[in-house]
């Protein structure tokens, strides 16, 4: 079983405990339950379908259950409360107490990297406007960017793409290392809507700019939920043609930013207050 720090997902780390102890032994839900000072017999298996949630003192009896003690049991804390947090606000404070805890006992928690780009919009802008300005210092690269960002910052962001991987040294000019960065667990997607309020932030002083530097349009309509799911196809569709169209220039000349957005500006008009959550 893999250490408890490679986990995001309290509850996937629970069926993996369960899943190892079980190839071991005649291991059941029902005891799992019992060992952890529950009535209910499938109360472990309620918790890992995301059926229930667990208390404070459920994540105790739990993470005792699983035999977690020391930091292993503060992660598996903070995990819980990562899991469970009803606002980004608590989620993204609990998944920073998780890699804290982590970096103290000198263990690297995956895909932390890409938690750590998505948190700020000079880490996507420097990655690609870095190579495209040989030799250029943080000064240089600093007056280059529209939204005011220092030479200290600039040198920061750099100095973290290159450690993470995101960037790379070649004859003493950066490259990157990879053509796209994409992320995939809960940390990384709670970062990236992060990274999504912040890019919405920058488009509106960007209204400023020349009309030909820059294009907005936007259209207010009454649609279905069939509708919005052929409108939500299309959009996927000219992303992927847009990143398509990116990735074959070779003659590259600014770093752009191109927000698709499709949100509801009311609540759905056949459903009553009392279904409302």
């Amino acid at each position: 079983m893999k250490p408890i720090v490679e986990y995001s997902d309290f509850r996937m780390y629970m069926r993996d405990f369960y899943e190892e102890r079980k190839r071991c032994s005649a291991f059941s839900w029902r005891e799992f339950s019992k060992i952890a000072g529950f009535t209910s017999p499938s109360y472990m298996k309620v918790v890992c379908d995301g059926k229930s949630k667990l208390s404070r003192i459920g994540v105790e009896r739990t993470g005792a259950a699983m035999g977690l003690s020391g930091f292993e049991m503060d992660y598996f804390r903070a995990m819980v409360v990562f899991g469970q947090a009803e606002s980004d606000e608590k989620r993204k404070e609990a998944y920073e107490n998780m890699l804290a805890i982590a970096r103290v006992h000198k263990v690297r928690v995956l895909e932390a990297d890409l938690f750590e780009y998505y948190e700020s919009w000079r880490n996507p802008v420097l990655r690609e406007l870095a190579p495209m300005m040989p030799g250029a210092t943080p000064g240089e690269l600093a007056k280059k960017c529209y939204p005011e960002v220092s030479a200290q910052e600039v040198q920061q962001s750099l100095h973290f793409l290159t450690k993470a991987g995101l960037l790379k040294k070649d004859a003493g000019n950066f490259v990157q290392s990879e053509t796209s960065v994409r992320g995939s667990t809960d940390a990384t997607r709670l970062a990236m809507r992060n990274m999504h309020r912040i890019m919405s932030k920058l488009a509106t002083p960007a209204l400023e700019l020349p009309k030909e530097e820059r294009n907005f349009s936007g259209v207010t309509m009454g649609l279905s939920r069939e509708s919005y799911g052929k409108i939500e196809k299309v959009l996927d569709e000219c992303r992927n043609k847009i990143i398509d169209i990116a990735a074959e220039e070779k003659n590259i000349e600014q770093v752009y930013r191109v927000n698709l957005q499709l949100f509801p500006l009311t609540k759905n008009i056949k459903e009553s207050d009392d279904e409302q959550v």
